[in-house]
């Protein structure tokens, strides 16, 4: 579609991202954000993992100047709100009582990944413009209850807000790494109390004859992420009992992003009894799945959380993002930072009703995270 006559820009939507050049969207795409990677989002597709099977059918929007590609977003109509991590069930229910279909929807965001990042994929800010305006149409000629951009950055939310879209925060928590020297030199800035629980459950887990490697580079074999998938699937039987990612996707991970996957592995008496995945960028460590065949007190903390911050101070990385939910990772030294979603929303009166919401919500989220402040682990604060 054509965005104006005046304008060259083209605006068309793509149903399978390896028919778009993977160099001409890794050049729009962040570089220190490996999960908007050309790859890592064909990994999804190639894999039957995101597909309009599962729910989630590849609808990526590129905007061309002529046949130059200048702006992109990774978009998929979804028949159902799961793997999204921004929770809208509760819109969905209210919009059928009112004898409405919210689905399908279109989202922009990558899949099954709460990773904040920049989700309008534009050269310049004229790009970025079309980009939002084509959504937008998007979401009228296929007459859609909703657009949604979930995890986008805090620039980008603001331009949305200007274009219409209501806007939704959301809370994560991040480590922050203040130049320390050492593992030891960041456990000193910590309250005495909070830094003698770390030792104490990092002391525990060696206690119980568990050892733990961060493996990764040339270190990491691609079929140790094929045998990592059985303990994908143990923590997804125990949380949710539905697996987003199959086997293959793991392995496509493992052949196409090798260099940027960090994989902490806990062994027992030589075998693999724990490991937590994550993806590294340019100067963040994104910590994603963790699963345990054994259970063994304090491994997760010290395999998700400990192990994350070590590697980040050894490689020098500024930070290392936890993701969501689970408030004992402000007790281990991660911060409460907002995330940003953006929701277009045609039909007034539902907008009306998610506008109240997102007041209420916005006021709740508010309170939480003064609260959260007051409760961080370090000396200074």
């Amino acid at each position: 579609m054509r965005l104006a006559p005046e304008t060259k820009l083209e605006a068309r939507t793509v149903t399978r991202i390896a028919r778009i050049e993977a160099a001409a969207w890794d050049r729009l795409a962040p570089a220190d954000n490996p999960f908007l990677s050309h790859a890592f989002l064909d990994a999804a597709e190639a894999s039957r993992s995101a597909t309009e099977k599962t729910g989630w059918q590849p609808f990526h929007l590129t905007l061309e100047n002529g046949g130059r590609l200048i702006g992109a977003a990774p978009l998929y109509v979804k028949s159902h709100s799961y793997g999204e991590y921004v929770f809208d069930h509760g819109w969905a229910e209210g919009y059928r009582r009112a004898g409405g279909s919210y689905y399908p929807k279109l989202l922009v965001a990558v899949p099954f990944t709460p990773v904040p990042g920049p989700r309008l994929l534009a050269e310049d800010e004229a790009a970025r413009a079309g980009l939002i305006e084509s959504l937008k149409a998007v979401t009228s000629q296929l007459a859609l209850s909703s657009l949604h951009v979930n995890f986008c950055t805090a620039e980008e939310a603001e331009a949305l807000e200007r274009a219409g879209f209501l806007i939704r925060r959301g809370i994560q928590f991040h480590w922050e790494n203040q130049s320390y020297p050492t593992f030891e030199a960041w456990l000193d800035s910590l309250k005495s109390a909070k830094r003698k629980m770390v030792r104490k459950e990092r002391e525990q887990v060696r206690a119980a004859g568990v050892t733990i490697e961060a493996v990764h580079g040339d270190a990491l074999a691609p079929s140790l992420l094929d045998e990592f998938f059985p303990f994908y699937l143990a923590t997804v039987d125990k949380r949710w009992g539905n697996a987003y990612l199959s086997r293959d996707f793991f392995r496509r991970l493992g052949a196409g992003l090798r260099d940027r996957v960090v994989l902490m592995v806990a062994r027992h008496g030589g075998r693999m009894v724990g490991a937590a995945l994550n993806l590294r960028g340019t100067d963040t460590l994104y910590g994603r799945q963790w699963g345990c065949l054994e259970e063994f007190k304090f491994l997760h903390f010290d395999a998700c959380y400990y192990q994350a911050i070590e590697f980040a101070i050894r490689h020098g990385l500024k930070r290392v993002e936890a993701g969501a939910q689970c408030v004992h990772k402000l007790h281990r030294g991660y911060a409460p930072v907002w995330t940003y979603s953006a929701h277009h929303v045609p039909d007034p009166a539902f907008r009306e009703a998610v506008g109240r919401f997102l007041a209420s919500e916005n006021r709740s989220q508010e309170a939480e995270m003064a609260e959260m402040r007051t409760i961080l682990p370090y000396r200074n604060v």
